[in-house]
């Protein structure tokens, strides 16, 4: 490996001038106005820290979608970059995005549109905590330097290793040189530890205080249900002194992170976790998951379950998608041996059908290329292969209306 650093430094490209570029900062989005407002606000204060206009988009939830917002800005500069307002890479980071960006570009052609990573493990993150740590100390009225305080880093969790090694990750590093008796990474939801039973093992050390820092953007559901869970540990253990921080919200150290990232992403260095990917990499329990064409149909299927929620008022992150998505491959290949003529027959008898719940789209390449026209039906999981205009009614009124898959078009099952 060549120590040349000046050498190396020379062969990467300038960056591009700032009068002909723009910043996409892309948030979840919500139904609480307040949490857009957040992303909205960071967004603005990106704009004056960079020297770039500075825009905001949602992946769901909020508008404007990735697509729109890329439209207003591509007739005005040449250049995009989209920053991620996203904690961890998980589905979002890994899938979603990335498909919007891919459609973008091949609408605008003429812009060059760079996508960069999530906030990710950083220092100034790690500073953030550390402040957000230390003003529940001073309301519980406890000091780490001079009692045993114990830390527990709290996280939505995710179904991805990758996403929930890095929660542990931090939990490690705010540890480490903090004085802290120990702190522990927990999680509210989808995967253990959950807050609840990290809490109860921490009351077998006697500790003179928990500290419960909630490790999300913004102050909704979730930050609620730990300040709650946080509230009933300290009152069924009245030796325990125990409270929960606030979130990150808007502080200016986030800039700091933002910057980096939109550095990396501007000159084409962005370094994402491919090793421990579970859609690169075969990892023990997530095999399913593999290939690139899967994590495609999964992203297609999560933002079709969002298309139409305007009217939901329960949990912020339910989906109401119907029973199945069907995806049409719509590439070179299978468009020549006629998938388009394949998909809009598929959607004239789902329409026909009073017993078919499907949302039916095109999709780019499944990788299968010669077998097609391909369609995918998830959440089976069922690809037909070599499939004819003629074969549609077969598909909607068999799988689609009574779940009996046509076992003759069946190229292969995930």
């Amino acid at each position: 490996m060549s120590m040349d650093t000046d050498a190396d430094a020379s062969a990467q490209p300038p960056p591009a001038a700032l009068d002909d570029e723009a910043v996409l900062l892309v948030g979840h989005g919500s139904r609480r106005e307040a949490s857009n407002e957040q992303v909205r606000a960071l967004a603005a204060d990106l704009e004056a820290r960079l020297g770039v206009p500075a825009d905001a988009a949602f992946l769901e939830l909020a508008a404007p979608s990735i697509p729109d917002a890329i439209a207003g800005l591509a007739p005005t500069v040449s250049r995009i970059t989209v920053v991620q307002l996203s904690l961890f890479a998980a589905s979002h980071v890994k899938n979603d995005v990335p498909l919007a960006i891919t459609q973008a570009r091949a609408d605008h052609e003429g812009t060059t549109i760079r996508n960069g990573a999530h906030l990710g493990v950083h220092p100034a993150i790690l500073d953030l905590l550390d402040d957000r740590a230390r003003t529940v100390e001073e309301a519980l009225e406890i000091d780490r330097e001079r009692a045993d305080v114990a830390c527990v880093l709290c996280a939505r969790g995710s179904s991805d290793p990758d996403a929930n090694a890095d929660v542990h990750k931090l939990a490690r590093l705010l540890y480490e040189g903090r004085a802290f008796d120990r702190v522990e990474a927990a999680f509210i939801g989808v995967t253990d530890p959950r807050l609840e039973d990290t809490l109860h093992a921490l009351a077998k050390g006697r500790p003179d205080g928990v500290v419960v820092l909630p490790y999300m953007l913004g102050d909704g559901v979730l930050t609620e249900r730990i300040r709650d869970r946080t509230l009933a540990f300290d009152e069924e253990y009245p030796y325990v002194e125990a409270a929960a921080g606030d979130p990150l919200g808007t502080d200016s150290r986030l800039l700091d992170v933002l910057g980096d990232r939109w550095q990396e992403a501007r000159t084409d260095s962005v370094a994402m976790s491919c090793d421990t990917c579970k859609y690169k990499v075969e990892l023990d329990g997530y095999e399913e998951d593999i290939g690139g064409a899967r994590a495609m149909l999964r992203a297609l299927t999560h933002r079709e379950s969002h298309a139409d929620r305007e009217n939901v008022d329960d949990d912020p992150h339910a989906h109401d998608a119907p029973a199945n998505h069907v995806a049409v491959c719509t590439n070179q290949t299978c468009a020549a041996d006629g998938a388009p003529a394949v998909l809009e027959r598929l959607r004239q008898e789902a329409r026909d059908s009073e017993a078919c719940d499907a949302r039916i789209t095109r999709s780019s390449c499944l990788g299968q290329c010669g077998d097609g026209p391909m369609v995918a039906v998830y959440p089976d999981g069922v690809w037909y292969g070599g499939v004819e205009s003629d074969d549609a009614g077969r598909i909607v009124s068999s799988h689609l209306d009574r779940g009996r898959i046509v076992s003759d078009l069946v190229e292969g099952t995930l």
